[in-house]
């Protein structure tokens, strides 16, 4: 299952690669060559482990941020009324690949099949919930962020498909218009990749160049480049980077200018 999972991924950022490149005239072989400047420099052990180190996030049980989920909790029950399944950690936190320059948690919110509301209406309905409660929230693209207690915090409201799986419909607001996912299919793909350490740096080195790639694409993209690669060094593997690159780059030569 994990290997389709990646592998459905990495073709899914193919998919675009033509249109997004031609648009800025760009060749993908020119823009993710061995030799591009977007290419990861080789470093050392010991340089990249400290960057690790720089930018550890606690995620174990006690770590102080999960305390946000038990401030948000009485607001949140109340906001959804009977409808509520269950309000877990997700994302980079969740996965393993969280680094301490980006969000601090994200919480996905798992609603009833049964809620009678609208997937926007669920998006604008807690954005408007936050802002009474005297949060100041920014709305993403399928997440609202808030800060809590000086956490950076993403809550992802979602309606699950039925009973019988976890599948859940998410609001896409930049595009009017709703998605599928699986969040725990997420964590159990890029958990048993084994790739945490690999795609945190990969995730910083596409922060620094500025491209707008979700973080579940770039580590089914590491993973997918370090399948059956056998390099002993944490060095020599993030230096397979022109797999990576290409992946990236193909998905996501656009920007940060349109932000999450």
């Amino acid at each position: 299952m994990t290997k389709i999972v990646t592998r459905v991924g990495v073709v899914r950022l193919r998919l675009n690669a033509d249109k997004l490149l031609a648009a800025r005239g760009v060749k993908c072989d020119d823009a993710c060559s061995p030799t591009s400047r977007n290419r990861p420099t080789r470093m050392s052990d010991a340089y990249l482990q400290a960057i690790l180190s720089r930018e550890a996030v606690d995620t174990g049980p006690n770590s102080p941020v999960r305390g946000v989920q038990g401030i948000l909790a009485p607001l949140l029950a109340e906001w959804a009324n009977v409808y509520l399944i269950s309000v877990s950690p997700s994302g980079s936190f969740a996965k393993g690949t969280a680094n301490h320059s980006g969000t601090d948690i994200d919480l996905f919110i798992s609603l009833s099949e049964n809620t009678v509301e609208t997937l926007q209406q669920i998006y604008e309905t807690l954005f408007t919930r936050l802002a009474q409660a005297g949060y100041t929230p920014k709305r993403q693209n399928v997440s609202i962020n808030i800060r809590v207690n000086g956490y950076d915090v993403d809550l992802v409201p979602a309606k699950r498909q039925n009973a019988l799986s976890n599948d859940h419909s998410l609001y896409r607001r930049k595009a009017n218009t709703w998605t599928k996912t699986n969040v725990q299919t997420h964590i159990t793909t890029v958990w048993a990749g084994g790739r945490q350490q690999e795609s945190r740096l990969i995730k910083l080195w596409r922060d620094q160049k500025g491209l707008d790639s979700p973080s579940f694409y770039v580590e089914l993209a590491v993973i997918e480049a370090l399948r059956n690669t056998y390099h002993a060094t944490l060095s020599g593997r993030v230096s397979v980077a022109p797999a990576q690159a290409t992946a990236l780059c193909r998905e996501n030569i656009s920007t940060r200018s349109s932000a999450r």
